[in-house]
């Protein structure tokens, strides 16, 4: 019989401030999203004063003053780093295993059956805290859409003190009449809409809804939750994710831009990053697509595309680079103040396999050399070691993401470890 467990970082971003900052444990604390814009994690201190997620900062401001709020702008460098030590601890406990997010994985746990199940998802626990300085909630059941709902009671009880096992429980209704129809995995708005209409509002009452009605809206996704929350796995490990089938990297400025030469950076800088994830992925892409939009919100809205196809599949930063800046200067509109611009890159395809083409000229095994070299010194020094100029360096550049109160890159930044007096 399949056992899964879902292992979810509490409050994940608050947490990996606080590893670095004890003095913030028991305190409210909000992480920003980019430019400064809104809480994007919180502690349970910050939840409990009423702050929202996805609440803008302006209208934080009376709250954070009045509780003494800690706030701190995105650090993804530290999150990154933070989610694969977390990754490679939960590693040592089952040779298989599903990363699902930055914060959460699922374990397999199928030949575990004979041992305390609830023992070693509090020894999972301990480890990783203890290891990583991470809390963690563990919840186990027999499919994974029961051991997401056994992680969210894992959670909030106090009875469970971080761990629910849902395996072979005799509290499983209980336990399903407890959690919202809303709030089951894979349920969006427009399904709980439905759902209430129907007179299901809760998981116990979806588990022991007819065919019929589940399939008139739901479709073969409805019964396939349905027969989940019944015990019936329906969702094996994905140890493998599939490939991606586009990688876009787009940001909205701050401040509108007027210049050419400051969009450009910032295009570079998108395809440097894009062309990253692409070799990470071990794929190449075949088109790229390069748009710029002003303010929607004001006059003379103005947004534009333009579509490169490459000659050959590439993940060459600067092959890319060239391509996306002349695209840029072709759908560039002089007087009008930029809010956004972004890359997507398409048509990928495994990297072991390029089409050739008679007129290349680039040395693409050399080229390929160049960039597994560079990206593994950035990833052994640091992720700005070795950039491109087109990027802008050393320049005061108002496209740049605003991270106005952000902690340092303890663990990536050889200049900003952490220092004990």
């Amino acid at each position: 019989m399949p056992i899964f467990a879902l292992v979810d970082c509490n409050n994940f971003y608050v947490s990996c401030e606080r590893v670095f900052n004890p003095s913030l444990v028991g305190k409210p604390v909000i992480v920003l999203s980019n430019n400064d814009g809104c809480a994007v994690a919180r502690s349970n201190e910050a939840k409990a004063i009423g702050i929202k997620m996805g609440q803008p900062l302006f209208q934080l401001k009376d709250i954070i003053k009045k509780h003494n709020v800690q706030v701190y702008s995105s650090n993804y460098a530290l999150y990154g780093d933070m989610s694969n030590r977390v990754m490679q601890t939960l590693s040592r406990f089952t040779p298989e295993m599903e990363i699902y997010s930055i914060d959460e994985a699922f374990l397999d746990l199928s030949n575990f059956s004979r041992i305390d199940l609830d023992e070693y998802g509090r020894k999972i626990k301990t480890t990783v805290e203890k290891w990583t300085g991470i809390p963690v909630s563990v919840g186990i059941a027999q499919t994974k859409t029961l051991a997401k709902l056994a992680n969210q009671i894992a959670k909030k009880s106090k009875k469970a003190n971080g761990v629910l096992d849902l395996s072979n429980s005799k509290y499983l209704d209980k336990a399903l009449a407890s959690v919202a129809a809303g709030d089951i995995w894979g349920v969006g708005r427009r399904y709980e809409k439905f759902l209430s209409a129907n007179r299901i509002n809760n998981a116990l009452q979806l588990r022991d809804a007819g065919d019929d009605v589940i399939k008139k809206k739901m479709g073969i996704v409805g019964l396939r939750l349905r027969n989940e929350l019944r015990g019936l796995s329906c969702y094996p490990l994905e140890q493998s994710p599939p490939r991606k089938k586009s990688i876009t990297v787009s940001r909205t400025f701050k401040n509108a831009i007027e210049s050419i030469d400051e969009l450009y950076e910032a295009v570079a800088a998108y395809v440097l990053s894009g062309a990253e994830k692409l070799r990470k992925e071990k794929s190449v892409a075949g088109i790229l697509v390069v748009y710029v939009m002003t303010n929607r919100f004001q006059e003379n809205y103005y947004y534009n595309s333009i579509t490169i196809n490459l000659p050959v599949r590439s993940s060459d930063t600067s092959e890319l680079i060239r391509n996306a800046k002349e695209g840029l200067g072709k759908i560039y509109k002089k007087g009008y103040r930029y809010k956004k611009v972004g890359v997507l890159l398409n048509d990928l395809g495994p990297e072991t396999a390029v089409q050739a083409n008679f007129f290349d000229t680039v040395d693409r095994e050399r080229s390929k050399k160049l960039m597994r070299t560079i990206d593994a010194i950035n990833v052994d020094i640091g992720s700005d070691a070795i950039q491109y100029g087109a990027v802008g360096l050393g320049r005061d550049q108002s496209w740049k993401t605003v991270f106005n109160q952000r902690s340092a890159s303890y663990t990536t930044h050889w200049d900003q470890l952490l220092r004990v007096g």
